[in-house]
């Protein structure tokens, strides 16, 4: 993936009702290999970046049915990438769903990111059924 700062592939395997194609952003190196096990396990394939800007010049490059956002990271944060992400869907680019992913497990966190286009939110350490569930009620899948 030379020059858009991505991380490895996912590979998949058997698992959702349909295989998605998922881009996980997050900063810290041992949630991404968390999420990219999960997500494998789910069926899932996509990419690993560190960082908001890295993951709205990929989904300029590649299509993903859904998005794992940290809502903490350097740089560009998870709403300021929610943001210009729902700013590009303003102008005409398809909707890509949005699963944010925070440590902070607080109902005024949530209703902030909802209220900002996020179509799900996960709280850390993320586990496998509740990502199941939650990308199942965001994808209708």
């Amino acid at each position: 993936m030379g020059g858009t700062g991505a991380g490895p592939a996912l590979n998949s395997k058997p698992g959702l009702a349909r295989p998605l194609k998922v881009l996980v952003a997050d900063d810290d190196a041992l949630n991404l290999r968390v999420a990219a096990r999960l997500l494998r396990e789910q069926g899932c394939s996509g990419a690993l970046v560190t960082s908001g800007d890295k993951a709205l010049q990929l989904i300029t490059e590649r299509e993903f049915d859904l998005m794992l956002l940290d809502i903490s990271m350097p740089q560009m944060d998870g709403a300021q990438t929610l943001n210009a992400l729902r700013e590009r869907e303003r102008q005409g680019v398809r909707h890509l769903p949005v699963i944010m992913v925070s440590g902070f497990n607080d109902p005024a966190t949530v209703e902030r990111f909802l209220a900002a286009g996020a179509d799900g939110f996960l709280v850390k350490p993320l586990a496998a059924d509740s990502l199941r569930a939650e990308i199942c009620r965001v994808t209708g899948g």
